[in-house]
């Protein structure tokens, strides 16, 4: 879930921090990574086959090429949007790095939950993002005394 748009303090440089997309029984892990613009993802590789991380989207295009257990490669997210990610040895791989230019956004935990924090009052609206596209959007209005505002969707 995340804010479509985001009130201008947002966009205050903020430092991003380093995140990592592990590479363990032929898969990608997470499968969804959320990370601001400007951070490094980190892609070891904890297989006992090679792999060679790949993306073709605009976004970002990078080739890893080839490398071995307990290697690791990094690539720097610069801009924000969606870069999906394969495996150019094993096609069944393939993972997604939201890319965002702020802070109002929050990965939905095992039971859907989610909690996107610090939103100033306003109307804002509110995008849930699943495999490759926003599937729903929402408008939401925060309070000027602020709380806590319930904001449900329901994605397949």
């Amino acid at each position: 879930m995340y804010l479509e748009t985001a009130p201008a303090a947002a966009l205050e440089s903020r430092e991003p921090a380093r995140a990592r997309m592990d590479q363990r029984n032929e898969t990608f892990l997470p499968h969804v990574l959320t990370v601001d613009a400007g951070a490094v993802v980190d892609f070891p590789n904890n297989d006992s086959t090679y792999h060679n991380v790949f993306s073709l989207s605009k976004i970002k295009k990078f080739d890893l090429g080839r490398y071995a257990r307990g290697k690791s490669k990094a690539v720097l997210f610069d801009r924000p949007g969606v870069v999906r990610i394969f495996c150019d040895i094993h096609s069944h791989m393939s993972a997604f790095v939201l890319v965002f230019s702020h802070p109002y956004y929050a990965k939905a935990e095992a039971d859907g939950r989610y909690r996107i924090d610090n939103i100033p009052p306003g109307s804002y609206t509110v995008s849930a993002w699943h495999e490759g596209e926003a599937r729903d959007t929402r408008t939401v209005t925060i309070p000027a005394q602020g709380g806590d505002v319930d904001l449900d969707f329901v994605v397949q």
